[in-house]
């Protein structure tokens, strides 16, 4: 796991003495945090889901858990844990598997030829993106290098992880994309159920069954939870843009076809149940909440100025999809689901939720985040080219 910031003193000197050990009590510490995590964002799902907020209450169950739990840790005990990207990733593989399933019908072919229009939106978000942290930057007196990893739309803990590398504010970019990715994974389900109440579907019932105990379900489970986690693991070992996420869904769409084809199988097909969508929506969530937890005491000004460049990002998200409505035959709802300015998984789970044009949704932010990952090494000698620029002396 990347960690951005230092442990705590006592932990860097038991380091020195026995760094097999310490690496044996972070991780079980880690461990410790993450079920504890669960175990809370588990009632809060319920709680959330009984306000019919719909299925991504667990997203905010997660968020709230994360939260409380890493706060916990700092207030009573002293630990400062880092937020877990792990579980972030394998959210987003379990996340990844059932949209890929969702979409295995679907006819993607047909959306090929929107590519062009996915590859503009995407650029002009991070143009958009560039633009704001250059005046974040200058109004805030922060740092342009750290401004345009803060704004520019992006994963927490991939900018994080970068200012960490460059020695920049990692606090700071954390707390600007955290607020930026809340405040989507907030506003766009609120603005979906408000206005298109009619395409929103009750959340998954208390005594509903979560997961499908067949013999034969349960073992295509394990069988297509294996398959993932073997497509998966390389995809991050070798940083592939949006490996987790990507590779899941493939087997997604692929894993019936892949059951029709072999002869021995029969007529039998598998769809993932409850539990585990239920699971990847609490661990992504679940990780927004541990920025939000980890995040030191920052000024009011500090938090003002974040608050600021974020609400510029949501209006840039904004434009663009008024742009999408007059370069596609989209309806806004779409167009809205597909620009807005991060939370990608999130945004695919609310198409899901809504089952609204999810393939749409889906091809939109996998352009997205491939272009964004891909393009990230570009991006970073950019600013930092501009941000030595700016800061030689006239």
């Amino acid at each position: 796991m990347n960690q951005s910031l230092s442990a705590t003193p006592s932990l860097e000197e038991h380091t020195h003495q026995n760094p097999v050990v310490t690496k044996q009590q972070l991780f079980g510490k880690q461990l410790i945090v993450l079920v504890l995590e669960m175990l809370l964002a588990l009632p809060l799902g319920l709680l959330l889901a009984k306000f019919q907020i719909g299925r991504i209450a667990w997203i905010f169950g997660g968020i709230a858990a994360g939260t409380v739990v890493l706060q916990g840790c700092r207030i009573f005990y002293q630990y400062s844990p880092q937020p877990n990207r792990t579980a972030r990733k394998v959210g987003m593989a379990l996340v990844g598997l059932t949209v890929g399933a969702s979409n295995a019908h679907a006819n993607l072919a047909s959306i090929a030829s929107g590519i062009p229009i996915f590859i503009f939106l995407t650029l002009f978000l991070l143009l958009s993106g560039g633009c704001i942290g250059y005046i974040y930057s200058r109004v805030s007196k922060t740092n342009l290098f750290t401004a345009m990893l803060a704004t520019v739309p992006g994963g927490v803990g991939i900018m994080a992880a970068i200012a960490a590398d460059y020695n920049k504010n990692v606090s700071l970019v954390a707390l600007v994309q955290a607020i930026r990715v809340t405040c989507v994974v907030i506003l766009i389900p609120f603005i979906a159920r408000t206005s298109a109440g009619n395409y929103y579907p009750q959340t998954v019932p208390i005594n509903a069954a979560w997961l499908n105990f067949d013999p034969s379900q349960l073992e295509l489970l394990l069988l297509v939870l294996l398959i993932t986690a073997l497509v998966v693991y390389p995809a991050i070992l070798f940083k592939i843009p949006a490996g987790d996420f990507f590779g899941a869904l493939l087997i997604g769409i692929g894993f019936n076809p892949l059951l029709h084809w072999l002869p021995f199988m029969g007529d039998i097909s598998f769809s993932p149940p409850p539990i585990i969508n239920l699971l990847g929506q609490m661990l992504l969530g679940i990780t927004i909440g541990e920025y939000w937890g980890d995040k030191p005491n920052f000024k009011k000004r500090t938090v003002a100025y974040a608050l600021m460049s974020v609400g510029m990002t949501l209006v840039a998200g904004a434009i663009a999809a008024i742009l999408a409505m007059q370069l596609t035959s989209w309806d806004w709802l779409t167009c809205l689901l597909v620009t807005a300015p991060g939370g990608s998984a999130e945004m695919i789970l609310v198409s899901l939720t809504l089952n609204h044009n999810v393939e749409i949704v889906t091809t939109g932010h996998l352009v997205r985040l491939i272009a964004i990952n891909s393009s990230l090494p570009l991006w970073v000698f950019l600013f930092r080219r501009l941000d030595e620029q700016v800061s030689e002396p006239v």
